[in-house]
């Protein structure tokens, strides 16, 4: 099924307008970008204590349709507040599981690699994914980050957590590809500086 990224914005402005079925034809077009977004190789739906990806996916449909959903501009701009919405689930999920294990584990720092590229052009973690405790750390350093740069802030959102191309982030926040590029290897090196902080 395809939909042109015009067709796609009104049935994204339908749905978050309280159309259901608008919303549930929406969803049918972004399902696979958001899946993959979850769970390519790097993706926050792999990490050791999250999600399964589709789980994730689903979570996330729940949380830009039911209630009070939002309205978006363009194809876009629903896919930047889908990947703020994944990290927020991931997280909160990642939070959740520390908060059953009882704090176990805090003392101990799991070590995280930002790295270049994946398979589907997107970023991420080295090895197998990260731990709940990994990323709780790394969703408090990305918060000190904002206030520093809010942009590096986003970019790195869009790139680990989302596993977006450096291309699709430059299109989502309106800059060049070296612009990405340089914001995203300048926060790199500040999260892993402030995360070996943490050891």
């Amino acid at each position: 099924m395809t939909t042109d990224a015009h067709d796609l914005t009104l049935l994204l402005n339908q749905g978050s307008a309280g159309d259901r079925a608008a919303a549930e034809r929406a969803f049918e077009h972004v399902y696979a970008k958001l899946k993959a977004m979850a769970g390519g190789p790097s993706g926050p739906g792999r990490s050791g204590d999250t999600l399964h990806p589709t789980a994730l996916v689903h979570e996330v449909y729940g949380k830009l349709f039911s209630g009070s959903p939002g309205s978006w501009s363009d194809r876009r701009h629903f896919f930047a507040v889908a990947a703020k919405a994944m990290r927020s689930i991931v997280v909160d999920h990642a939070r959740a599981s520390l908060a059953q294990k009882r704090g176990g584990g805090w003392s101990r720092v799991a070590g995280i690699e930002l790295v270049e590229g994946s398979a589907s052009g997107g970023s991420g973690a080295s090895g197998p994914g990260l731990d709940s405790i990994t990323l709780v750390m790394l969703d408090d350093a990305m918060v000190e980050l904002a206030e520093l740069s809010p942009r590096q802030a986003r970019v790195v959102e869009l790139r680990f957590f989302a596993g977006l191309s450096v291309s699709e982030v430059a299109m989502i926040i309106g800059k060049s590809d070296r612009t990405v590029e340089l914001d995203w290897r300048t926060a790199r090196a500040w999260l892993r500086t402030r995360l070996g902080d943490e050891s």
